[in-house]
């Protein structure tokens, strides 16, 4: 396949180009590099890889043929949307548009990365894909989950009006190597913390649930979720839920530091609670995560190590 990635230079973008590539693909990587970072992708180099800088708000030109779209750009951290909000909203409503434009020209297929954000502070526990949410639009967070809920009505509606063969990934908390130090997110923020010596800072009581994917894991959901006949919502994530303190205690513990738990205001809006339910994923794609989360967190560490 020829396959176009928005946002390749991000987290999880890199990793799909990666991975399309080991398996034999030509990828097309799009950023416009707000918050990917160039070294994510150097090693791709020499490749079937090409990198092209551009702002997916813009109308995307890209010769040739195209088989897949996997639109991956935007913002994804709260300290990104918190301080790119315009941007974030922006990508997910004409960053998608381009896309699924793209994707109806070329006859591709199309793959939207949305988030368990949709939910909001869910009232369902855990989170099916049949939930409609709780989300706060004019909260500091609706931004990123706004963004994210309407391209995903774009999407489906693509899909309804143009028969286009498009799929909506909601992907749940996901680490892994590439993930940047200041990233914001939880085990990022965690695993520097500890390494540094630093206090270590939960916020609220840190009762707060998450449910902590390893990238492999997620990139497998999404490449089998790209490769079915499925045009529902899928969550991929692990339903292994635990509490922010409880994953703040794992982190000092393998990184052997001395670090002490400090509590920190809880932001607004923040969830209580984040749990998928993967039955969908499991009966569908055949999917559920493999890695457990002291395998992934012994490479992410050691990821970590290296850059701190």
């Amino acid at each position: 396949m020829r396959v176009v990635i928005t946002g390749a230079a991000g987290f999880i973008g890199s990793h799909l180009s990666e991975t399309l590539l080991d398996r034999g693909h030509s990828v097309v990587g799009i950023d416009n590099l707000l918050t990917g970072d160039i070294a994510n992708i150097a090693h791709l180099t020499g490749r079937d890889f090409v990198f092209l800088k551009h702002d997916v708000t813009n109308y995307i030109s890209v010769d040739g043929p195209v088989d897949l779209v996997l639109h991956w750009a935007s913002p994804a951290s709260p300290i990104d949307y918190l301080e790119l909000p315009i941007p974030t909203l922006k990508v997910g409503a004409l960053g998608t548009h381009k896309a699924l434009g793209l994707a109806k020209a070329k006859g591709a297929r199309f793959v939207i990365a949305s988030t368990s954000e949709v939910y909001g502070d869910p009232l369902e526990h855990p989170q099916k894909e049949t939930y409609w949410g709780n989300v706060n639009p004019i909260g500091p967070r609706g931004v990123y989950d706004e963004a994210k809920r309407f391209a995903e009505a774009m999407t489906v509606a693509y899909h309804r009006y143009h028969g286009l063969d498009a799929k909506i990934v909601r992907i749940f908390n996901t680490y892994g190597p590439r993930m940047r130090i200041r990233d914001g997110r939880a085990v990022p923020t965690f695993i520097a913390q500890a390494l540094r010596g630093e206090d270590v800072t939960i916020f609220g009581s840190g009762t707060q649930t998450r449910s902590f994917c390893y990238i492999t894991d997620l990139v497998d959901g999404i490449l089998r979720l790209a490769d079915s006949p499925v045009n529902d919502p899928v969550n991929i994530g692990n339903p292994h839920e635990l509490s922010i303190e409880e994953i703040a205690k794992v982190i000092i513990r393998m990184t052997g530091s001395k670090s002490r738990l400090v509590q920190r205001p809880l932001p607004t809006d923040d969830p209580k609670v984040r749990k998928p339910d993967i039955t969908r994923a499991r009966t569908l794609l055949g999917w559920e995560p493999k890695v457990s989360l002291e395998e992934g967190l012994t490479s992410t560490i050691e990821y970590f190590r290296k850059k701190i």
